[in-house]
């Protein structure tokens, strides 16, 4: 044994390593005797709840994962959907949400990076980055910090490696004022014949290390992501990542030129326990050992051990298996991208990662306990009893509907999110049709007329009123969303974010998410297609709200037939798809303007969303319809204040007599419904087919008026709506 190597492994060391006595002791049982010091760390990273998924796998097999369309579902690196014409969207969503809260700029800049990497490791191009941000309440003192950081690592990233961010969510809410989310989700395109897995294959064949050198940023982070965070938070700051964006672009643009020839067999990104879960995943999935000399890793520190060689979490790096011959082919690509390049290893057909270093054995693991042996443990858990229905009566009303309004509008979750996508840039590579601000962003399918709509949603009150409930609505909120562009949902993925798994009321908030997801899947024929999850979302015992991120991607058949959320034309009729029961329970209305929390969330009518859906898509598609919007937090009034600050048109709404209370029908958040503005001749169209199309107003002038109830000029809109986050972050 080397220096570097001998090291007593105490029960202190086990805990250090997040792992418990009984799973130390399976540890003992596969190995047949006690772990060297990297061994243990080997272990404990891929047995981490980041790697391996330990409390949530049993809850995830329920999700659907298959459709005609969907080439790869959950296991690769990013889920694989068929657009047709031989081309293939590939994407996936990540969470980096310990080390933006520790070190904001590069945890949210490292977390784009890992997402493109997952992307571009299967043979994609990447053509659009989305995230889904949560900070604290806007008066905690770190928040602005947070903000600032996460918002200027994410372009600082992306727009180096010159990948358009074009759209996102952003929220603010208490709940992560200890513990903030930051979700990156990456979209890329690939010919369907020419997509890269990462089963190793081949005994003897080369196992190939390229990208960056490696150094000791990330120890630990897989680990550091499966704990909760305490007081001393702030000193896990070394297991934080630091990115290079421009060697990312180089890696991109090798990988992908090595990718058009025959030499590569398999390749990984080293993501999460960087060297130690690219190589033990690739050989698990293949069946082979690895043997990886670690004196051959290219290092950018002197004297690594062969421990923190193995955890090192230093971005911008691959792992390959190349065809045997081909290395010197693929070397002179590597080098003329100027990035490292070195044989490492060997398949081997022992079934076990072997270490060496300085010529002695540093680690021999078997693969399979690595990797089958992790634990799965069905945790006890406790769905919440469901919250009681909240009459809209007995909420109370506003003085001023149009002071509430702008109160919304002009507020932390509903302002204008313009600050922050000004700082992406949206439009490089020229192939961006809608930009941020509307409901779905929608990028061309490179060289056609066709378009990939892609969304992020979740709305994490819900989800904690009634998880089920909330599930469902996540799921509903992305295909809605990207339906009303006119793009067909296919598919999604998801970031689980939650607290404590070890908490029965936690477990229960991810097992009723995932009731409900499941549900919505089903019905809208929407399957997932890759994910992750993202535990122990707490500081000193104090959670987030439950938060399963939905990342959906749809497909534009005629970019020429899109629809946005702007008013185009005075005159226009406007519609309203759907049924209006003035629900008020758990709302935004609530919330921001009344000061309350409760009630149950709407409740989601699949069915009726399939419904309402396939008409407005149908409308689209025929040229019927070219202004459309979903209706979601705070309602009709805040939909339509919208679409007429989009199109800088006002509107003149009438109400017609309901027995629900004025602030219900103005700020109720029914589901499953949509705004349409469309010609005046195409008004039968509409109204003549069954689905809810209730005819509410016209589009013109420079006010929204509603009934006599409401009348703001647009510019009052406007600047309540733009001024809050600039003055915010001033």
């Amino acid at each position: 044994m080397t220096r570097a190597i001998a090291q007593p492994i105490t029960p202190e060391l086990v805990a250090e390593h997040g792992l418990t006595a009984d799973e130390y002791q399976r540890i003992l049982e596969a190995l047949g005797r006690e772990p060297n010091i990297t061994e243990l760390g080997i272990y404990s990273v891929m047995w981490s709840e980041h790697c391996s998924y330990k409390s949530s796998k049993v809850h995830l097999k329920k999700l659907p994962t298959a459709a005609p369309w969907v080439i790869q579902g959950p296991g690769e690196n990013a889920g694989v959907i068929d657009i047709g014409d031989g081309k293939a969207a590939i994407f996936k969503m990540e969470s980096h949400n310990h080390p933006s809260f520790i070190e904001p700029y590069q945890g949210a800049a490292t977390g784009v990076g890992g997402i493109l990497r997952d992307v571009f490791t299967m043979g994609a191009r990447p053509v659009a980055n989305m995230n889904a941000l949560r900070f604290g309440s806007p008066d905690h003192p770190k928040t602005r910090h947070l903000v600032a950081g996460v918002v200027a690592g994410i372009g600082g990233y992306g727009n180096c490696v010159g990948v358009p961010t074009v759209g996102g969510e952003t929220d603010f809410d208490e709940s992560y004022n200890g513990n903030i989310l930051v979700n990156a989700m990456t979209v890329g395109v690939a010919d369907t014949d020419r997509i890269f897995y990462s089963a190793a294959a081949g005994i003897g064949n080369p196992v190939v290390y390229v990208g960056s050198k490696t150094g000791r940023d990330g120890i630990h982070g897989a680990t550091m992501a499966s704990a909760e965070f305490t007081e001393d938070s702030e000193e896990k700051r070394p297991t934080v990542q630091v990115g290079d964006p421009f060697t990312e672009k180089l890696l991109i643009e090798a990988c992908l030129e090595l990718m058009a020839s025959d030499a590569i067999i398999a390749i990984q990104d080293m993501g999460a326990a960087g060297l130690t879960s690219s190589s033990v995943e690739m050989a698990s999935k293949g069946g082979v050992g690895f043997e990886l000399d670690l004196d051959k890793v290219p290092q950018r520190e002197e004297n690594m051990t062969p421990y923190e060689m193995c955890l090192s979490e230093s971005q911008e790096r691959m792992l390959m298996v190349l065809k045997p011959g081909r290395e010197d082919f693929a070397r002179a690509i590597f080098e003329k991208w100027d990035l490292d390049f070195a044989v490492i290893g060997r398949i081997t057909d022992t079934g076990n990662l072997t270490l060496t270093f300085k010529g002695e054995v540093a680690g021999d693991m078997p693969i399979s306990s690595l990797v089958d042996d992790a634990p799965s443990y069905k945790r006890p858990y406790q769905i919440p009893a469901a919250r009681p229905y909240l009459d809209p009566h007995d909420v109370p009303a506003t003085n001023d509907p149009a002071e509430a309004l702008l109160k919304l509008i002009g507020g932390p979750n509903l302002s204008s999110r313009r600050w922050i996508w000004e700082q992406y840039d949206h439009m490089v590579m020229a192939d961006t049709v809608q930009r941020p601000g509307g409901d779905a962003a929608v990028v061309r399918v490179h060289g056609t007329n066709k378009g990939l709509a892609i969304s992020t949603d979740c709305t994490p009150r819900y989800c904690y009123a009634d998880p089920v409930e909330g599930g469902r609505q996540a799921v509903a909120e992305t295909w809605r969303n990207i339906t009303a562009v006119g793009a067909k949902p296919l598919a999604i993925t998801d970031c689980m974010n939650f607290g404590n798994p070890e908490r029965p009321d936690i477990m229960g908030q991810f097992a009723g998410c995932i009731e409900g997801m499941a549900e919505a899947c089903a019905i809208l024929d929407y399957p997932v297609v890759s994910g992750n999850v993202s535990l122990y979302n707490e500081t000193n015992g104090k959670g987030i709200l439950p938060t399963p991120a939905i990342g959906g991607v749809g497909l534009l058949d005629d970019i020429n037939r899109m629809a946005t959320i702007s008013f185009k034309r005075e005159g226009d009729v406007i519609f309203l798809i759907g049924e209006s029961n003035g629900h008020l329970g758990a709302s935004l209305y609530l919330k921001e303007v009344i000061g309350g929390n409760e009630g149950a969330p709407p409740p989601v009518d699949l069915e009726a969303e399939r419904r309402n859906g396939d008409f407005v898509r149908s409308l689209i598609a025929e040229g019927i319809v070219d202004t459309c919007h979903d209706l979601s937090g705070g309602g009709l009034a805040v939909a339509l204040a919208e679409m007429c600050m989009a199109g800088k048109m006002g509107a003149k709404i009438e109400l017609k007599d309901s027995p629900l209370p004025l602030h219900a029908l103005l700020f109720g958040e029914d589901q499953a419904r949509y705004l349409i503005a469309a010609p005046e001749s195409r008004s039968h169209q509409i109204t003549a087919t069954g689905i809810p199309a209730t005819k509410i107003g016209r589009v013109g002038g420079e006010r929204l008026m509603i009934g006599g109830a409401l009348d703001i000029t647009l510019s009052d809109l406007q600047s309540a709506h733009q001024s809050w986050l600039p003055a915010y972050m001033a």
